[in-house]
């Protein structure tokens, strides 16, 4: 104790310095209107200042409950948007829409856990398992694309076969003008050939269809696990050989897979009804 009393007493004259400028300060701003109005704007720019950094940190803590509430969000307008566009699609053809098969894809949010892209077969991980409803065969989609489909799940993970797997196919459509004002389509299967991360492969396409370079390449009407109209990217490359009957077409991906974070698994409502039909021996 002796000891903190010689410190205080050897260090006296500045408590004694300090005290007189915050007097001298006080009686400043006290008689003086301009210090006054000084002090007082001051104080203001400093607590405001202290408020802004205060509540960026509160955003910053709170930004995965914000990214989860526009995934939901998300969902629910892609649930709307699937079941208007196929009902406008069915429409165009003459056919008098059925507002259950429209409606017949809803959308469960998930997380990516892992996830890899350079391999000869690639894999995603999922947050979410049987219990949320996910069994395998189900598809796998983003807001920028077609992701995979689901191979294998438990209780509370699922893991995703990607687009970038040698044994997944997507039968796709490429959309342009001109095939619109033919009245045509372009039906192709969308398959990776494990070379670029970037590129697929869209086989099967009638060379003599008026496609070029840039056309977009989206899910076709005869997928039973994705939506149509799905994007699964741009042609990027297409050349044809005279003795061959079909395009050799490159297609580069919408999905940027090293930067997913939320996926939609596709639930297809009528896909066993479907599934049952196509399972019956043709007599």
């Amino acid at each position: 104790m002796s000891q903190l009393f010689g410190i205080l007493y050897r260090i006296r004259h500045f408590f004694m310095f300090l005290f007189l400028q915050i007097a001298c300060f006080y009686l400043i701003s006290k008689n003086s209107v301009y210090w006054n109005v000084t002090f007082f704007n001051s104080t203001n720019a400093a607590v405001a200042k202290s408020m802004k950094t205060s509540q960026e940190v509160r955003e910053f803590m709170n930004l995965g409950k914000v990214n989860d509430q526009l995934a939901l969000e998300n969902k629910k307008l892609r649930e709307e948007l699937t079941k208007s566009r196929e009902l406008v699609a069915l429409k165009e053809v003459g056919y008098k829409p059925d507002s259950v098969m429209a409606g017949r894809f809803n959308f469960l949010v998930a997380k990516v856990i892992s996830s890899t892209e350079n391999l000869a077969d690639n894999y995603i991980t999922l947050d979410k398992g049987s219990d949320d409803g996910i069994v395998p065969g189900m598809g796998v989609i983003c807001p920028q694309g077609v992701v995979g489909q689901v191979m294998s799940c438990n209780e509370k993970y699922s893991r995703v076969s990607s687009i970038l797997h040698s044994k997944l196919s997507v039968s796709s459509e490429i959309l342009n003008a001109n095939l619109r004002k033919e009245g045509k389509t372009a039906l192709g299967i969308g398959k990776w050939e494990g070379a670029n991360s970037k590129v697929i492969k869209l086989n099967t396409v009638d060379r003599f269809k008026p496609i070029s370079k840039g056309d977009s390449v989206v899910t076709s009407m005869q997928n039973s696990i994705f939506p149509p109209k799905i994007m699964v990217g741009r042609i990027s490359k297409i050349s044809a050989i005279p003795s061959e009957a079909f395009f050799d077409i490159n297609v580069r991906l919408s999905t940027d897979f090293s930067s997913l974070v939320y996926v939609y698994v596709v639930n297809n409502k009528l896909i066993n009804k479907q599934s049952q039909v196509e399972a019956k021996p043709i007599n």
